[in-house]
């Protein structure tokens, strides 16, 4: 699961616009993944308003997070129906109408439809399509490219948390979640941004609006026109998409799980509750310098054929955080798992997508995208509101640190052992489709087939000279053969 082998014709500008498009996708991943954590400042209010359990109040996170992931093939549908700019200007207001609705919620299950659904939804039509905008315009600085766009996920957390307790103390809930939803028009702004990469060369067909989406598209047999998939399926044969699939599963039951917990935990354990927040800033602090740091650590030439370990080792370490902090009371001890998951949470954020690319290749990772996405919507639907109904049951979090911590190490084993024994290319054989250094790329493989084949026009091996043979039906002619003198006819 290295990087992908080389492409046809002109490559991506790495560069220009694609500077713009980066600070855009830097926006929309902050927006994306801060905000589904940030929320969970408001859990104490609206528990006392609602008279909930933590469970209960959690699944709000939980669905908008569902919503973001589970939504990916209902995204790369609209991605390659109408182009990256008008879903992400239609994700935009649906994410901002969701909160500002919000404000307005007498019930919990008002709060499910409108901050769980409505916005995860505008955020999954956001965060895709800039993902695949991202890979149009990078591809040498493609794993810089993903770590800086990545590092928008802590910069966001580390504002989004002390932003919502200040709000939470001057406004309550209600103002705190309208000003928020004002804030998420942004993601408007960073829609109009998603133009398509000029230059020549194969692109991905452009729809009426000129967006150009990278569906995937194959030739039909018989009368040669092109036909687009609105979701290739058939990536879930390949064996890479497969380890990445059950790596994300694993990875997605655990991951989130101690964010989530966290400010809630150091409340319980008689933080005030301004430092208490300041800890998800923490976090968010140390998420900054590690997503660009491994990003541009992963783009080394040695280091980017293996960035499936690499990938792996930050699973591994962020597992074993987990299970060596559960018993943390202290602020300061808080503080010190805090800059250790930051980093270790860091190196997964910005290697996880540039792990995807390199698996499935560009034509694919919008249709692998959205599928990976739906399944970590499953795990993410299973891992945190269990965590928190185990909070509720036994008013301890050091088994929730337990079982996060296993699920996430284990993730990063399962990487480490199935990259190793089943995508690993063979030493005396031929690179095939799915094996590491060009897992799923279909164009790279049919083109060493095709080199294969000797040349139009080339002498046959056993001396044979080939002369032209009609067509059939062209008339009772037959094929002439010249014998070379010396060979038996």
């Amino acid at each position: 699961m290295g990087a992908s082998g080389p492409r046809r014709g002109p490559g991506p500008p790495d560069g220009g616009w694609g500077w713009a498009v980066l600070g855009a996708c830097f926006v929309i991943t902050g927006f994306a993944y801060g905000f589904p954590k940030a929320v969970s400042v408001f859990f104490r209010a609206l528990m006392r308003d609602f008279g909930a359990g933590y469970s209960d109040t959690a699944w709000v996170s939980s669905i908008m997070l569902a919503m973001l992931y589970g939504t990916g093939p209902v995204s790369s549908i609209l991605v390659t129906r109408f182009g990256c700019r008008p879903v992400m200007l239609v994700g935009g207001l649906l994410a901002s109408a969701g909160m500002i609705l919000a404000s307005f919620a007498t019930r919990l299950l008002e709060l499910y439809l409108t901050a769980g659904v409505l916005t995860g939804l505008g955020l999954a039509l956001n965060f895709q399509p800039s993902l695949i905008m991202l890979g149009l315009y990078f591809e040498r600085r493609r794993p810089l490219a993903n770590g800086l766009a990545a590092a928008g996920s802590p910069v966001f957390l580390s504002a989004l948390s002390p932003l919502g307790q200040q709000l939470l103390e001057h406004f309550g809930w209600r103002g705190g979640f309208l000003l928020l939803g004002g804030l998420l028009l942004n993601c408007c702004a960073c829609g109009a941004v998603m133009r398509p990469p000029p230059g020549p060369g194969p692109r991905p067909r452009r729809d009426s609006a000129g967006d150009a989406p990278g569906e995937a598209e194959e030739e039909a047999p018989s009368s040669g026109r092109t036909r687009r998939r609105l979701l290739d399926v058939t990536v879930c044969a390949d064996r890479a998409f497969a380890v990445y699939a059950v790596t994300k599963f694993l990875m997605a039951l655990g991951l989130f799980v101690p964010a989530i917990l966290l400010v809630n935990y150091a409340k319980d354990a008689g933080v005030p509750d301004s430092e208490a927040a300041f800890l998800l800033s923490i976090v968010g602090f140390v998420d900054i310098v590690a997503r660009p740091a491994c990003g541009a650590l992963a783009g080394l030439a040695r280091l980017r054929p293996h960035v499936a370990y690499l990938f792996s080792l930050a699973l591994m370490a962020n597992g074993l955080t987990d299970l060596s902090s559960a018993r943390a009371r202290t602020y300061g001890a808080l503080v010190a798992f805090c800059i250790a998951f930051g980093l270790s949470y860091g190196m997964v954020g910005a290697l996880q997508f540039e792990v995807l690319m390199a698996a499935v290749g560009a034509p694919r990772f919008p249709s692998a995208l959205g599928l990976v996405l739906l399944l970590e919507a499953v795990a993410v639907l299973i891992g945190p509101p269990s965590a928190g109904r185990l909070v509720d049951a036994l008013k301890n979090y050091e088994i929730i640190f337990y079982l996060a911590g296993s699920e996430v190490a284990l993730a990063g084993i399962f990487m480490a052992v199935a990259t190793n024994c089943c995508l690993r290319r063979p030493k005396d054989g031929p690179p095939s489709p799915g094996t590491e250094g060009g897992a799923g790329d279909g164009e790279e493989a049919e083109a060493e087939v095709d080199s294969d084949l000797p040349p139009a026009g080339t002498e046959d091996p056993g001396g044979l000279e080939a002369v032209e043979v009609p067509s059939p039906g062209a008339g009772p002619l037959q094929p002439e053969v010249k014998v070379e003198p010396g060979l038996d006819s």
